[in-house]
C-alpha cells in the first residue's frame, strides 16, 4: 500500500464524495474512483458504502482510516525532519577533542554553533586521541580533532591535517628554575613533569634532551588531560607542565605561570588534525563543525 493510495482513502473519507475527494488531490473522478477500488482489493476489504451522491467508511473503511491519517502525519513529520535535518535546523552531534584544540578551536566552534544552529545538540569529550580513536571506531562519535601522531594509518580512519599547535612548559611564579641564568632541559627532571597524554616518541626525545639513555622514556609525575587540573598542579607544586599558551592566557596575563624556555629545548608543536571513520559520511552539522575547524586552524596558522 503506497503512501499516495493511503492519502486517497483519507480524503475520501473527510469529503464523502468521491467528485470533490477527486478534486482536493487534482485526479479525474474515475482515476480517483480506480485508486480507492484498488486499494480495496488490495486489502481484501470494502472501505467504503457508495451511494448517490455520498461515500460512507463501513467499519473496515474506518479502521483503515484511522490508522492511515496516522501513518501520514508520521511521514508528513519525517519529511519535514529530514528537511530541517538536511539544513542543520535540528539533530545532534557529538565529537572529541584533545586539550590543546580544546582550548584554541572548539571554543569558536561551540560559538558558532549556537549562533547558526541554536537547536542542534552538541556533545564534547575533551580526551586524548588514544581514548578518542575508539569512540570514533565504535561510531559514538562523528569526529574528533587531536594530535595525529598516535593514529594508525590502516585504512580504518581517514585523517586529515588541519595544523600545529605550539606548545611549551609552563611553571608558577617564583619557582626556582625561573632564577637560572642557562636553563637545561635536563635541570627540570628534579622537579617533574605533568601533562596530557604524549606520543611515545615525543617522551623518548625529552627523555633524550634530558640526558636518559637512547630506549628510556621521561618519567611523567601526572599525566592528566585535564588542563585544570594539570594548571592546579603548577600553581600549587613545583612542578612544571606541558601546556599551550591558549590554554594558560589568563594565568601567563596576571603572571601566575611563566613559560620555561630551555636553550636546549627544541620547538615543541602538537600536529593537529580531524579523524573520522573511512568510508562514513558525515551528517551536514559535522560535515560543518570539520570544516569550521579547518578555517580556524588555518587561520590561526596565517596570523602574524
Amino acid at each position: 500500500m503506497n503512501i499516495r493510495r493511503l492519502q486517497h482513502i483519507v480524503v475520501l473519507a473527510d469529503e464523502g464524495n468521491f467528485r470533490r475527494a477527486a478534486e482536493r488531490v487534482h485526479l479525474s473522478q474515475p482515476a480517483f474512483s480506480r485508486s480507492i477500488q484498488a486499494a480495496e482489493a488490495e486489502l481484501g476489504l470494502k472501505l467504503f458504502d457508495r451511494g448517490t451522491l455520498e461515500a460512507r467508511a463501513t467499519p473496515a473503511g474506518a479502521f483503515v482510516v484511522e490508522r492511515a491519517r496516522s501513518l501520514l502525519q508520521q511521514t508528513s513529520n519525517l519529511e519535514r525532519d529530514v528537511s530541517l535535518y538536511r539544513e542543520r535546523a535540528i539533530g545532534d552531534m557529538t565529537f572529541g577533542c584533545g586539550p590543546f584544540p580544546a582550548a584554541a578551536l572548539v571554543p569558536q566552534l561551540l560559538a558558532e554553533l549556537r549562533h547558526r544552529y541554536p537547536a542542534v545538540g552538541v556533545c564534547v569529550q575533551v580526551s586524548n586521541a588514544f581514548h578518542l580513536l575508539a569512540n570514533v571506531r565504535h561510531e559514538e562519535h562523528d569526529f574528533f580533532v587531536a594530535n595525529i601522531v598516535d593514529v594508525p594509518r590502516d585504512g580504518m580512519f581517514h585523517v586529515e591535517r588541519i595544523g600545529q599547535l605550539p606548545a611549551g612548559l609552563f611553571v608558577r611564579h617564583g619557582h626556582p628554575l625561573l632564577a637560572r641564568q642557562s636553563l637545561r632541559m635536563a635541570d627540570l627532571l628534579p622537579y617533574g613533569i605533568a601533562t596530557g597524554r604524549l606520543p611515545r616518541d615525543t617522551l623518548l626525545r625529552l627523555g633524550r634532551l634530558m640526558g636518559l639513555p637512547p630506549e628510556q622514556k621521561l618519567w611523567v609525575a601526572v599525566e592528566c588531560d585535564d588542563i585544570q587540573l594539570l594548571r592546579r598542579i603548577a600553581l600549587d607544586s613545583d612542578t612544571a607542565i606541558v601546556a599551550t599558551r591558549d590554554q594558560l592566557a589568563d594565568d601567563l596575563e596576571h603572571q601566575l605561570v611563566h613559560e620555561l624556555l630551555p636553550h636546549d629545548m627544541p620547538p615543541h608543536v602538537a600536529n593537529l588534525g580531524i579523524v573520522t571513520l573511512a568510508g562514513r559520511t558525515p551528517s551536514p552539522v559535522a560535515a560543518f563543525a570539520m570544516q569550521f575547524l579547518a578555517q580556524v586552524a588555518k587561520t590561526r596558522a596565517a596570523a602574524p
